[in-house]
C-alpha cells in the first residue's frame, strides 16, 4: 500500500506544508485580478513569507513537482465548484497503480487504491493519516476511505478518481479562490512524541489530534497571540499573519 520511492520523494518534499485557508484572504486583498497563484508565485511566497495554501495551491504545486520529477500525476476533486469542493492528486507509479496523494487533508503518505493490485490490502492501516488508521475500498463512484479514530468513532469519505482535465481543474481552483468564509482555518504535521500528529486552528479554537485522542490547547484573546502560536507551529510571517487574523476579526465583527 505504500508508495514508490520516487513518489515519496516529492511528496516528503510538503511535509511541513500546511492547509490553510489563511494566504487566499491575504493574496485576495492584493488587488491581482487572477486569485489563483501560479506555483512559480506559491514558490515565492513560501520563501518569502513561510506559506502554504489550500488544497488547491497544495494539489497544484504537487502536480508541479510530480512533472519535474518525471512522474506522471493528475488532478482529482470533488464538489468542485461548490462551497465543499475538495482536490487532490493521483500519482502513478512505475508499473502504473495509483495512489491517492492528498495534502489538502493532510495525509502523511500517499497510498495505493487499486483493489485489483496484489499489493493491496483491506485492512486497516496505519502510518497513512495522522491519528487514525486507515481502509481503502472500491466504491461505485470512486475510492472509499474509511478513518478508524482512537475513540473507536468511525468516518467515510468517497473520493471520486477520475482524472480532471486541467482547464476544469483551475477553473475550480480560480472559483474556490474567491470564496471567502467567515471562519480562519490551517491544519499541519507535527511531531509529537513518537508519532506525527495533526494540530488545526479553526475559528479561534485550537488542538491537537494525536493517536492518543484529542488535546485541546488554552484558549487565547488577541489577534498577536494566535499569531504568535501559528507562527510557532508554521513558520508563518508573523506580521502578515496578524493582518490576516485582524480581517478574520472585522469580517466576523
Amino acid at each position: 500500500m505504500i508508495a514508490s520511492d520516487s513518489i515519496l520523494n516529492t511528496w516528503n518534499r510538503f511535509n511541513d506544508f500546511p492547509m490553510e485557508t489563511l494566504t487566499k484572504v491575504w493574496f485576495y486583498h492584493q488587488g491581482s485580478v487572477k486569485k489563483q497563484r501560479d506555483v512559480s508565485l506559491m514558490r515565492e511566497h513560501r520563501e518569502q513569507f513561510g506559506m502554504s495554501g489550500n488544497c488547491f495551491d497544495l494539489a497544484l504545486w504537487l502536480l508541479d513537482e510530480f512533472k519535474r520529477d518525471g512522474i506522471e500525476a493528475y488532478p482529482i476533486g470533488h464538489n468542485l465548484g461548490t462551497e465543499e469542493a475538495h482536490a487532490a492528486v493521483i500519482a502513478l507509479n512505475e508499473k502504473g497503480e495509483r495512489f491517492l496523494c492528498d495534502l489538502g487533508d493532510q495525509w502523511l503518505n500517499p497510498i495505493l487504491i487499486d483493489t485489483q493490485s496484489p499489493d493491496y490490502s483491506n485492512e486497516k492501516l496505519d502510518g497513512f493519516f495522522p491519528a487514525a488508521g486507515v481502509q481503502v475500498q472500491a466504491h461505485a463512484e470512486g475510492t472509499e476511505i474509511l478513518y478508524h479514530r482512537p475513540n473507536g468513532k468511525v468516518s467515510k469519505q468517497v473520493f471520486q478518481t477520475e482524472r480532471i482535465e486541467m482547464d476544469t481543474f483551475l477553473k475550480a481552483a480560480e472559483h474556490s479562490q474567491h470564496m471567502i468564509k467567515n471562519h480562519p482555518l490551517l491544519e499541519c504535521r507535527i511531531p509529537y512524541q513518537s508519532e506525527t500528529a495533526h494540530w488545526e486552528f479553526y475559528n479561534w479554537e485550537s488542538f491537537l489530534s494525536t493517536t492518543k485522542g484529542l488535546m485541546k490547547d488554552s484558549k487565547l484573546e488577541t489577534v498577536s497571540e494566535w499569531a504568535e502560536r501559528i507562527h510557532g507551529k508554521t513558520g508563518y510571517n508573523e506580521a502578515i499573519l496578524i493582518e490576516i487574523l485582524k480581517h478574520y476579526r472585522s469580517i466576523q465583527a
